[in-house]
Parts: structure tokens; C-alpha cells; sequence
């Protein structure tokens, strides 16, 4: 094996300093290319960071607007006309909005209460529409569903703490307290039989545009005045009662339910109310909104059917009893619960979004939350 290793004296000289060979020892040079081995880790909590920061940020401009608009508004004085005022915008802001966002949702369950064989199911409805008439069609409806919806909102929540408050003085404190469902029940559904007469003339073009194919009408108020050219004032009201029959009930069970749901939820959870933040009072209104959606829909689901074919299949001079005896005959009891589970998640959806936003509304003004107390506050100063 001689010759296979080197001996001492050429590992020796090869070792040495002045040796070519000899390189000092320097601190590694990391490969440019070379990824940190925590690199992924940092870059998420990098990014964490600056969400947090971002958020801060966002809440500190809330922060501010809200102040600016608490100081424009001054002092706002709870069931003064500034509180009712209040009141009357956040439901402009909590029904407009919602209802035009789910206006694909909408249109799909007028269309199939009026044909039910028109569709199989949502996906494949909008798929047709939207080859048929492009994404405009998909929102068919979104102008007369925004204005009616927002002149119904004002007035829904405008007119229910008018009259809550109205009938909470009437009854007394303890008679409220004892009958405190009842009050909620006599005071949304006085608030909806006046917001229903704003809403009707657009609901009438709304479901005229919605359930013919292709729509009747191009706009809201060419709608109107077509309807009015042919049918004077009256076939714009002449879905004002089963309106009233599918809205009342429904508005009653919204407002009733949620109240009571969002008690309860207040009294499952460890302290009281007014020791969560905001974040979590509008969480807490957007669940109580969602369950109190959900039995609004099947108790108002029926007159909803009727509405909808009233509006498309009532003929001119014809009477309502006669009209709606005409259409019941030829759909009978199972016909009036046509497209149900759409209208439960679209209402449910719906309604929980219009309380979070409502509160969230009043939170911005100043203003204490609804339901589960805490409304002992006398003012809500800027």
C-alpha cells in the first residue's frame, strides 16, 4: 500500500503558511440564492404586523370620523327627534344595502314562485340568465329594490323606536317590562304598515321586472310611469295588502325575535352587556339578526309567493279576493311555499347584515346598541 498516502513530510508542507495550498480561515460566505430557514416564519409574522398596523390604523380613522359626526350632530338625546333622525338613516343604510346585494338571489326565487319548472336550481338559473342577458341580467331588479328598500327601511326602523317608545309610556314602565314581546310586536308592526306604503310602487315594478323575461321595464321610474300610463296610481298599490300580509308578520317576528334573542344571548354569556366592546355587541347583532331571519322567513314566506304572482298575474279591474282565490286555485297550499329554502338563506343572510349594520350605525352616532339592555343612558354626548 506505499504510495497510496502521503507521508509526513508532504502533509507537513502542504500545511504550512507559505505553502500554496494553505488558505487562512474566514467566516463562511452564505449563498446568495440561500432561503433563511425560518424564512416562511417571518414572512407571516411580518405580514401579521402589518395587519395589525393597518388595523390600528383603520380604527383610528373610524375613531375620528365618528367623533366628527358625533360633534356635527351635538349632543343626541335618546327618543328626541335627532335619535329618531338617527334612527331613520341607519335603516336607509341597513335595508338599502342589503337588499340590492342579494338581488340575484331575488330575482331567481320571484322568477321560480311564478314558474316554478323555469329552473332546476340558483346555479343554473343564474348560468342561463347570465348567457341570456348578460351580468347586467343576473342584478335584474337592483334599481327599485335600492329605493324601495331604503324609503321602507327609513321607516321600519325610524317609526319602531318612535312607537316603542310611544307605547312604553302609554303601558308604563312595568306594564313594558311585564309585556315587553307585546310592545315589540305592536310597535314593529305599526312601523312596517307605514313603511309598506313607501315601498309598494317599487316593489310593483321590481317584481314586473323581475319575473318577465325579457323585463318589462329598462328603469325604476319608466317603470312607474308605464304603470301609472296604463293602470292610473292604483296598479302600483295593488299589491299593498298581501305586501302588508307577507311585510307585518315578518317585521313583528324581525324585531320581536331579535330582541328576545339577543337578551338571551346576553344573559347565557358572563357578564352584562355593557362590559363588551363594539366588535362584539355588532357580532352578537349579527347572530341575533340571523336566527330572528330565519323565522321570518317561514312565517312570511306564503304571502311572499302571493305578492309575487299577484303582481305578475293579476289583471287589470280584477279584485284582489277574486285574484288571489284565481291564483290559489291553480297552485294550491304546496305552491305557496315554492322557493323557501332560497328565501330562508337570502333572508337570513339579509336580516343579520341589516341589524349589524343598524347597530353598528348607532355605535358610529353614539348611540347604545338594541336589545339586551343597556339603553339607560339618557344622552349620547359627541
Amino acid at each position: 500500500m506505499v504510495g497510496l498516502f502521503p507521508n509526513s513530510a508532504a502533509l507537513h508542507e502542504a500545511l504550512l503558511p507559505t505553502s500554496p495550498f494553505y488558505r487562512p480561515t474566514t467566516k463562511p460566505v452564505e449563498h446568495p440564492k440561500r432561503r433563511p430557514i425560518f424564512s416562511a416564519w417571518s414572512a407571516a409574522e411580518t405580514a401579521k404586523e402589518k395587519a395589525v398596523e393597518l388595523s390600528e390604523a383603520a380604527q383610528k380613522e373610524y375613531n375620528k370620523a365618528s367623533q366628527k359626526a358625533q360633534a356635527k350632530a351635538g349632543g343626541i338625546e335618546l327618543y328626541s327627534g335627532k335619535y329618531y333622525a338617527a334612527c331613520t338613516v341607519g335603516g336607509i343604510l341597513a335595508c338599502g344595502t342589503t337588499h340590492t346585494a342579494v338581488t340575484p338571489l331575488d330575482l331567481v326565487k320571484c322568477r321560480r314562485q311564478v314558474d316554478p319548472n323555469l329552473y332546476k336550481g340558483n346555479w343554473e338559473a343564474w348560468k342561463k340568465i347570465g348567457k341570456a342577458e348578460g351580468l347586467r341580467g343576473i342584478f335584474t331588479g337592483w334599481g327599485p329594490t335600492f329605493v324601495g328598500y331604503s324609503v321602507q327601511g327609513a321607516g321600519k326602523y325610524g317609526f319602531y323606536e318612535y312607537f316603542k317608545h310611544l307605547y312604553t309610556q302609554l303601558a308604563g314602565e312595568e306594564n313594558a317590562a311585564q309585556y315587553k314581546t307585546v310592545l315589540f310586536l305592536t310597535a314593529s308592526a305599526s312601523a312596517e304598515f307605514i313603511a309598506d306604503v313607501g315601498l309598494c310602487p317599487f316593489e310593483a315594478v321590481k317584481v314586473r321586472m323581475q319575473t318577465t323575461i325579457p323585463p318589462t321595464f329598462t328603469g325604476t321610474f319608466q317603470g312607474i310611469s308605464s304603470i301609472t300610463a296604463k293602470e292610473g296610481t292604483a296598479g302600483l298599490y295593488k299589491g299593498l295588502y298581501p305586501l302588508w300580509g307577507r311585510q307585518i308578520p315578518y317585521t313583528m317576528m324581525k324585531f320581536a325575535s331579535f330582541e328576545n334573542i339577543v337578551a338571551a344571548i346576553y344573559d347565557y354569556l358572563p357578564g352584562k352587556k355593557s362590559d363588551y366592546n363594539k366588535g362584539a355587541q355588532t357580532g352578537v347583532a349579527f347572530v341575533g339578526g340571523y336566527l330572528a331571519g330565519i323565522l321570518c322567513a317561514i312565517v312570511s314566506h306564503p304571502a311572499d309567493v302571493m305578492v309575487s304572482k299577484l303582481n305578475a298575474d293579476r289583471a287589470p279591474g280584477e279584485g284582489f279576493g277574486a285574484a288571489m282565490s284565481r291564483i290559489y286555485a291553480k297552485i294550491g297550499f304546496p305552491g305557496l311555499w315554492n322557493g323557501l329554502p332560497v328565501r330562508i338563506v337570502m333572508i337570513g343572510t339579509l336580516t343579520g347584515l341589516q341589524w349589524m349594520i343598524y347597530d353598528s350605525f348607532k355605535i358610529f352616532m353614539g348611540l347604545p346598541t338594541t336589545g339586551g339592555g343597556g339603553d339607560d343612558k339618557k344622552t349620547a354626548k359627541a
